[in-house]
């Protein structure tokens, strides 16, 4: 550590503030938040040795650190957001979702606009958003329009203009979309009514305009005006068309902001609720890549404040599944176990892990080696093995009490099955139903050849069975010296416990796990062979057997049959002459009257 960082450590302040840290060419590669300026960015340079590697490599590189004091933690929180946003640091997360996304605007003139826009101009104007998904903000502003003739055109409406006459009309008006205002169809007041109503519906408020709705269209009605009262009926039925289509999940909890966060590896996903009226009106995702191993506290605590920024949260209430490690000013967070606001939490979640999985999904089309490389990355790291486990190898028994053993050997390239590679045994050794005996010759005889034929070793080998299977394995590969080459586990069926030599105790992994589905997958394969040669054999003994039965005829020309004609129906089938070639005259004679 430098003299110069050991001095600015020595005056920096305990309160909290924002630190920035800078390279030899004066370049901000960090800007970090802390509750105690002092304390958190003493901790990078007195830890004898950080657990990352990354904050290893960060620490290296600062040669100077620069410092904000604000009031709160909340200001903190804000102000490393801000210079994040930026100065995009090199070691900073950096949310994935820089769009710039529409707002609906209500534009601050006489008889005011209404339209989409990306572009927010501080001129008085009212915005209400932003809206993520182009299909709701498209059928608010049908509603909207179905609802309310409003104009379209960008004349300038003043009251002067319109008494002097200096508009005319135009299509819209003679569609229906508009009263034309522009000649003095429309009074100021209705038209600023309707505008009214709007602003209730895109603030959630649609209660207040259906009860409008429906004490006016009464009140025609009784006078006796159905036309009339048939447009507001009209409008009545679009609105509750459009909440119908909102998830109504609270009639107590009125406005919340609901975050959820799921991880796979190093990346995050988060979904973000927003819930006005007790019903959600708005879905929001973003992704997250860790650049220092940051916690998920830490994580939550920096995205919850980007994102309420980014589409207009402001309630005062944040659901959560956990607290994240900095508070927001005038906010309230609250990690719910049962109720409707764990309902809400749950519902987040799910959106959370669909839109994770989405993600995986399109990065795996995108880069297919991405997959594999991260599937053999788990392999390696869960059973231990010397390198990455690109070859595996599954073995498996079948007998029925004994008899007919037979053994199988499935060969993994890359997580995937490479069926070619795929090896039957007929066991040799082994009498009677010994499983143990049975796997311990098939391995040995497997290994002993490949290693003959000089061809190169699986990393990992996988035994169908418990401590019994697997020590019997082990053994074999003892035997051959290769034991330290390849790392040998057992899975057993009932549990899907893993089991290593030498080692009691069992490893349970995780059911979602894409190490031990990669597993189960070669274990199926290896049993699914297995069996299926198996039954094959049983089945050509049994043909077998009735040939040797009849006099004459031994295993010999049994198998010189069956080499010629495959299946005992072939061999009933055949022409006299033909069966004459393979066994002769006198035997075909035979064969053909028994059969």
């Amino acid at each position: 550590m430098s003299d110069n960082i050991t001095n600015i450590l020595q005056y920096l302040p305990t309160k909290p503030g924002v630190y920035q840290f800078l390279n030899s060419s004066n370049e901000i590669i960090y800007v970090g938040k802390a509750k105690n300026l002092k304390k958190r960015v003493s901790s990078y340079f007195t830890k004898q040795k950080h657990d990352s590697a990354k904050i290893r490599v960060l620490v290296s590189k600062i040669t100077d650190i620069k410092h904000i004091v604000v009031n709160t933690e909340s200001d903190a929180l804000l102000l490393e957001n801000n210079l994040i946003k930026k100065l995009r640091p090199r070691y900073n997360i950096l949310l994935k979702d820089d769009k710039t996304y529409p707002w609906i605007c209500i534009k601050n003139e006489p008889f005011p606009r209404f339209f989409s826009t990306r572009r927010i101009i501080k001129d008085g104007s009212q915005y209400f958003g932003p809206y993520t998904s182009g299909v709701i903000l498209k059928s608010i502003i049908d509603l909207i329009k179905s609802i309310y003739p409003l104009r379209t055109c960008n004349l300038n409406l003043s009251i002067d203009s319109i008494n002097e006459g200096k508009y005319k009309p135009c299509l819209e008006y003679q569609i229906g979309n508009c009263l034309a205002p522009c000649v003095g169809n429309q009074t100021i007041e209705h038209y600023n009514e309707n505008i009214k109503h709007i602003i209730q519906i895109l603030n959630g408020n649609v209660q207040d305009v259906k009860k409008i709705i429906k004490v006016k269209m009464l009140k025609l009605s009784k006078e006796y005006r159905f036309e009339e009262a048939q447009q507001f009926k009209i409008r009545l039925t679009a609105i509750e068309r459009f909440q119908a289509k909102s998830t109504i999940v609270s009639t107590k909890h009125r406005n919340l902001d609901v975050f959820s966060l799921t991880s796979i590896h190093n990346t995050y996903y988060v979904n973000y609720l927003k819930v006005l009226k007790g019903a959600v009106v708005q879905s929001h995702n973003v992704e997250v890549n860790a650049k220092l191993d940051e916690t998920i506290t830490e994580i939550l605590g920096m995205v919850i404040p980007e994102v309420r920024q980014r589409v207009g949260g402001s309630a005062q209430e944040i659901i959560v599944q956990f607290l994240p490690d900095f508070s927001l000013n005038n906010c309230k967070y609250t990690v719910p176990t049962r109720g409707e606001k764990k309902s809400l939490l749950d519902l987040s979640l799910r959106n959370a892990k669909s839109f994770a999985h989405e993600r995986q999904q399109q990065m795996e089309k995108q880069n297919p080696t991405n997959r594999i490389n991260r599937i053999l990355d788990a392999l390696k790291n869960d059973f231990k093995t010397n390198e990455l486990p690109r070859h595996i190898e599954c073995f498996d028994n079948s007998n029925l009490q004994g008899t007919n053993p037979v053994a199988s050997c499935v060969v993994f390239k890359n997580a995937k099955p490479a069926k070619k590679e795929y090896r039957l045994f007929n066991i040799k050794t082994v009498q009677g139903p010994d499983d143990f005996a049975s796997m311990a010759e098939v391995v040995g005889r497997r290994y002993k050849r490949m290693i003959q034929n000089d061809e190169s070793l699986p990393q990992l080998v996988v035994i169908d069975g418990g401590k019994g299977q697997l020590s019997a394995a082990y053994t074999a590969l003892k035997d051959l010296s290769i034991e330290q080459n390849i790392q040998i586990i057992g899975i057993a069926k009932r549990l899907e416990e893993i089991f290593f030599p030498n080692d009691m105790v069992p490893l349970y992994l995780n059911k979602n796990s894409e190490s031990l589905k990669v597993i189960q997958h070669a274990r199926n394969e290896a049993h699914r062979f297995a069996i299926a040669h198996h039954r094959n054999k049983r089945s050509k003994d049994l043909t077998a057997s009735k040939l040797t039965s009849i006099d004459g005829v031994g295993e010999k020309t049994a198998q010189s049959l069956f080499k010629k004609f495959k299946t005992l129906n072939n061999i009933s089938n055949a022409e006299m002459k033909d069966l004459a070639k393979v066994v002769g005259l006198t035997k075909a004679k035979i064969i053909k009257d028994s059969l």
